[in-house]
């Protein structure tokens, strides 16, 4: 038998230079968790075609960052990393970097901006089609145009750019135009050494779908596309939650508080937590759904933040499972469609037995190991109210029903 022949090369290059003016460490600032340059590296690892990454960069943080994601790095000089060096100039370096022998270079690759994060697998592999398909020689990703442009002449008069300002056309009667997103480009490799640009020989342009449309140049965009990417999260989160939820069960040290404990003089113990947190709990209770805290705590402030939160609580507890169990048992609550909170690994047991368990962003690693979902706020600093929010739409879906 023949083995299957193997998948051509096809590179992705990466330009992130460390001289961002307008936002100082843009390509390295964190975005949902990671670094914005992480974004694009998985990307395009996660892409069908892709099969090289590599990031060109003058900055050695950079370079750290996009190794530790698994992509090659090619150190740009000083000469190509000024505010007027070309995309087009790293690029023809990083090429003659990669593949000083041309005979060896691959025949395609791709161009993508790391300022474009909401950029999908599909995006790339699509512009590969699109140069396959299409017999293209080069492709961009771009959004479809209806948009009426204007233009000032000398006496600040406005023209239309693509219209006739005395003629209003309907938009069925307008011909597409095609906004260059600049999130990415493909290209045949030759081709872009011979012309030195990326657009040459037949262009094809391939749409993005318009909710992964943005671009990071100022804080204000990039705060932008970080409530964007959120809200999307919490939807494709909240959609991967039991349907319906049947009980939420949460340890409390580390959960419901910060983990810290502080004792005075007189061997008394107090904990930190959070109002946000307690809104959140007050909201769900009111729906209706179960709830309770299970701790190995045996200090009474456990019992005293329970009953201000209307929460059923057992404390003191060496095993949580048994517990947890007979309280379902009583309830009627199915654990198979109940979510947990814990933090570390004395809640690892009921972590499996239930449907869904989420941890906070600070809790120990094997607890983070275990979870369905890593929330982003720490314990006892909004990582229970970001949890109730994932489950509360969906309650009142039910209520509304």
């Amino acid at each position: 038998m023949k083995s299957a022949p193997s998948q051509p090369e096809i590179l992705a290059i990466i330009p992130a230079r460390g001289g961002s003016k307008g936002l100082p460490g843009k390509n390295i600032r964190p975005l949902m968790g990671k670094p914005l340059l992480a974004h694009s590296i998985e990307a395009a690892h996660a892409s069908t075609h892709i099969t090289r990454v590599a990031v060109t960069t003058d900055d050695p943080d950079i370079a750290s960052v996009a190794r530790a994601y698994g992509a090659e790095i090619i150190t740009r000089p000083a000469s190509l990393s000024g505010d007027k060096s070309s995309s087009e100039d790293a690029l023809l370096h990083a090429l003659d970097t990669l593949y000083p022998d041309p005979d060896s270079q691959p025949g395609l690759f791709l161009f993508l901006q790391c300022t474009s994060p909401l950029t999908a697998p599909a995006d790339l592999d699509a512009l590969v089609h699109s140069i396959q398909a299409q017999k293209a020689d080069s492709a961009f990703l771009a959004s479809r145009f209806y948009h009426f442009l204007w233009r000032a002449d000398e006496a600040d008069d406005f023209h239309g750019v693509n219209h006739d300002r005395n003629i209003r056309q309907m938009r069925q009667d307008r011909p597409a135009e095609y906004l260059e997103t600049g999130a990415a480009y493909a290209m045949k490799l030759a081709g872009f050494r011979a012309a030195r640009h990326r657009f040459f020989g037949k262009v094809a342009a391939v749409e993005m779908p318009e909710e992964r449309l943005g671009e990071i140049d100022t804080l204000e965009e990039f705060e932008v596309i970080e409530s964007r990417m959120s809200a999307r999260a919490a939807v494709d989160t909240a959609a991967r939650l039991p349907q319906p939820v049947s009980a939420l069960i949460m340890d409390f040290d580390g959960v419901l508080t910060d983990d810290q404990v502080t004792v005075t003089q007189d061997g008394s113990e107090s904990v930190r937590c959070s109002r946000s947190d307690g809104m959140g709990v007050d909201l769900l209770r009111r729906t209706g759904l179960p709830m309770i805290v299970l701790s190995r705590e045996i200090n009474p402030v456990v019992r005293a933040r329970c009953s201000k939160l209307q929460l059923d609580c057992v404390h003191g507890l060496e095993t949580k499972l048994a517990t947890l169990e007979n309280w379902a048992m009583d309830k009627g609550v199915d654990l198979s469609q109940a979510v947990y909170c814990g933090n570390d690994v004395n809640d690892l047991e009921c972590m499996a037995c239930v449907g869904f368990a989420a941890v906070p962003a600070d809790a120990h690693r094997a607890a983070r190991d275990a979870a369905d979902l890593i929330l982003q706020h720490n314990g006892g600093k909004g990582a229970v109210r970001e949890l109730c929010d994932l489950i509360l739409p969906q309650r009142n879906e039910l209520e509304i029903g």
